[in-house]
């Protein structure tokens, strides 16, 4: 603990990177090589930029970051969990090399080391895994006139869009990543990205995240900006095979085609995100037709006080219509970003119909408090209820009612610099029809804390 204070001392009074830009979320699109005409020399600046020739056009750059937190639940899991009174800490561990060498070449690895203490059941490996190869991958990029086009190989984090489908999975303990191979084209208003992959399970060991074959993701990501009127839109296909699938119809393998269009825009006072996605494939002996809805409307009152957002999210997810009629309905989020509704992470993404207004202030300058409401339902009767991982929390057959309970959340954000930031949150969950006929149905209280340093 001593060393983590004096470690944080030391960044928060570095000046040295002052016109650096925030980390990125996807650390591996940081680059360093505006610090070869920086003349400063101390620990910091050698740390993010470490020349390795006199032009100084091929660099070292290290980083990382450690995040801690601490979760109390009453009435975890709606009273099916055993009774914790103390709560249970999460860590997490990152750290990166990453080596630029001239125009052309880049090469990424980071590990990755997340632990549970506390908790009363054997952490999952997305809570509790030592330690392991995160990420590994090198680029090859060269331009065509104004355009630039890379080749990337090796184990990588994916994300895309709205990260509802494909993302890095940052709230939960463990980040998520692929075994792939990518071809990447952008230039001024095109992104164009090509990719197959393979999942990277993440197994309790260290060092045992091996390859992985039994579950599999490619697809064509195409992002278009500055579209006159909508601004910016996504068309995209995504495609997965899993060797082994669970649904509430049943159990086996699953080859799933998602195809997806979003229009969005956020760099004016009103923000939308709305997005469709189709699936269609086959499951066991069944055929798949899914489908999923979702918009994201907002207002930021720039000129006031506080600087205010209201917004309200709404999302239609698919459910199964009918049992053993040789279609499944039910929408797969394939590799969504984890804590879907907050960080309590109740519910998952599957069978569903939500409505979320929200409110966002900025108290100060580094202070900023979020505060949604969420109303649940199945969207139908015949499909079960979700976690965010897929598990199927109850079956169709535990309850007739679609309503499934209202979730209250608050979340305040300190940014102490752009190295360290605190996150405090609040949830309370009211159960509905549905969990009171399947369970317990007790309400839930999580308080969850987070600190977070970044270097």
């Amino acid at each position: 603990m001593k060393n983590l204070i004096t470690f944080i001392t030391l960044l928060a009074s570095c000046t040295c990177m002052a016109q650096d830009a925030s980390f990125k979320p996807l650390r591996y699109d940081e680059n360093y090589n505006f610090l070869a005409k920086d003349t400063t020399v101390d620990w910091y600046h050698r740390l993010k930029f470490d020349p390795l020739n006199r032009s100084k056009t091929t660099y070292l750059s290290f980083g990382g970051e450690a995040r801690y937190q601490y979760f109390h639940f009453k009435n975890q899991d709606w009273g099916e969990a055993p009774v914790d009174n103390d709560g249970f800490v999460l860590s997490r561990f990152l750290a990166h090399a990453d080596l630029h060498a001239g125009r052309h070449f880049h090469t990424f690895v980071q590990l990755q080391g997340s632990l549970a203490d506390g908790q009363l059941d054997t952490p999952s490996p997305v809570d509790q895994n030592p330690l392991d190869l995160h990420q590994a991958f090198a680029d090859y990029s060269t331009l065509l006139n104004t355009a630039r086009l890379t080749f990337r190989v090796g184990r990588q984090e994916l994300s895309y869009g709205s990260q509802r489908l494909v993302a890095v999975r940052e709230l939960p303990n463990n980040r998520q990543s692929f075994d792939a191979a990518k071809v990447m084209y952008a230039n001024k208003d095109i992104k164009l990205d090509i990719f197959y992959s393979n999942y990277v399970l993440a197994k309790p060991g260290v060092f045992d995240d091996s390859f992985n074959k039994s579950t599999r993701l490619w697809g064509i990501y195409t992002v278009f900006n500055h579209v006159p009127i909508i601004q910016n839109v996504d068309i995209y296909y995504l495609g997965l095979y899993k060797r082994s699938s669970t649904f509430d119809e049943g159990k086996g393998a699953e080859r799933r085609h998602s195809l997806g269009a979003r229009l969005w825009n956020s760099t004016t006072p009103l923000q939308y995100d709305i997005e469709g996605v189709y699936q269609f494939g086959d499951f066991a002996e069944s055929d798949i037709s899914a489908w999923t809805l979702s918009a994201n409307l907002s207002y930021t009152f720039k000129q006031t006080r506080f600087e205010p957002q209201i917004g309200i999210k709404t999302e239609a997810i698919s459910g199964d219509k009918n049992h053993g009629d040789g279609v499944l309905n039910t929408f797969n989020p394939l590799f969504p970003k984890g804590a879907y509704f907050g960080l309590a992470a109740l519910i998952g993404p599957y069978n569903l119909l939500d409505a979320h207004p929200y409110v966002q202030l900025k108290l100060a300058k580094r202070l900023d408090l979020a505060i949604d409401y969420d109303l649940f339902w199945r969207m139908n009767r015949n499909d079960g209820l979700y976690a965010v991982n897929g598990r199927l929390l109850y079956p169709s057959t535990a309850g007739t009612s679609k309503q499934i309970g209202r979730q209250l959340g608050g979340e305040l954000s300190y940014l102490v610099s752009k190295y360290l930031s605190f996150r405090q949150e609040l949830t309370w969950f009211h159960s509905g029809d549905f969990l009171k006929q399947a369970g317990p149905g007790k309400d839930i209280l999580m308080t969850g804390s987070t600190v977070t340093l970044r270097f």
